[in-house]
């Protein structure tokens, strides 16, 4: 069929490409496995800085404990766990607006604002209360905003911000993420810090991540945390125990 093509990747007798590098001569043991993610979804390799804080995001959204993922496929992986593959998926097929699905939120938030024409402070700080006043008129939570543990504060943002001014990778996405942060709390009456996750969605847009594909990147990093619960599960399985502990607590009230 003619005019079908990809940049991707092809294999010959002799080589792999990948985005025109050869996979086994210039990328394996050369660049980790961040770079080669950034590599195969921007179609180029991430510079020092880039790297460093494309991996930082994949870090800082692997696990933080019993979330709904990692339960979804610990019971998963109770009732089939001859198919650990079924339980991975479980625990990523929940990616939403709540859980993971906030990098891609965030990112679509921020790029529709236009943004990457804002030179001055002033001009940020219009946006970013543009923005609240629109999320709250509309009755819609803003995305990235707020945490129900971290609410002096999320470890990880203030983390991935060191970092980026660290490799002067704070973009204009960043500036309008932490600007949209200040206007959302200034007006609130509980504390609205900036979670990983908007800290993520401003990061990767900088970076030049397709909105497109954030929530993706999200995916592929709850994997991770969602295999190492799966291999603890194998090992000292909570399972049956989480599911007898449903069972124990949750009463059955007929509708009739």
């Amino acid at each position: 069929m003619v005019g079908l093509t990809t940049s991707i990747g092809f294999t010959t007798e002799d080589e792999i490409r990948v985005q025109g590098y050869r996979l086994a001569d210039e990328l394996m043991g050369t660049v980790d496995f961040g770079s080669m993610f950034y590599l195969l979804v921007t179609g180029r390799l991430p510079g020092h800085g880039e790297a460093v804080l494309f991996n930082a995001v994949l870090v800082a959204l692997a696990d933080h404990g019993l979330t709904p993922s990692a339960l979804a496929a610990r019971l998963t992986y109770t009732g089939a766990p001859e198919a650990v593959q079924g339980a991975v998926a479980a625990g990523v097929l929940g990616a939403g607006s709540v859980f993971l699905g906030v990098f891609e939120d965030t990112g679509r938030m921020l790029r529709a604002s236009g943004q990457e024409a804002a030179h001055d402070e002033t001009e940020v700080r219009r946006r970013a209360k543009r923005i609240v006043d629109e999320y709250r008129a509309a009755g819609k939570r803003l995305p990235g905003i707020g945490h129900p543990i971290h609410k002096n504060g999320d470890p990880r943002t203030a983390r991935l911000l060191e970092l980026a001014r660290e490799h002067g990778t704070v973009g204009p996405y960043i500036r309008l993420m932490l600007a949209v942060q200040e206007e959302a709390a200034a007006s609130a009456s509980v504390p609205l810090p900036l979670n990983a996750g908007g800290m993520c969605g401003a990061v990767l847009c900088d970076l030049g991540i397709d909105t497109s594909v954030l929530r993706g990147v999200a995916v592929v990093s709850r994997a991770a945390g969602v295999v190492g619960h799966l291999a603890e599960e194998a090992r000292a399985p909570i399972g049956r125990s989480l599911w007898t502990l449903a069972e124990d607590v949750v009463e059955y009230r007929p509708l009739r």
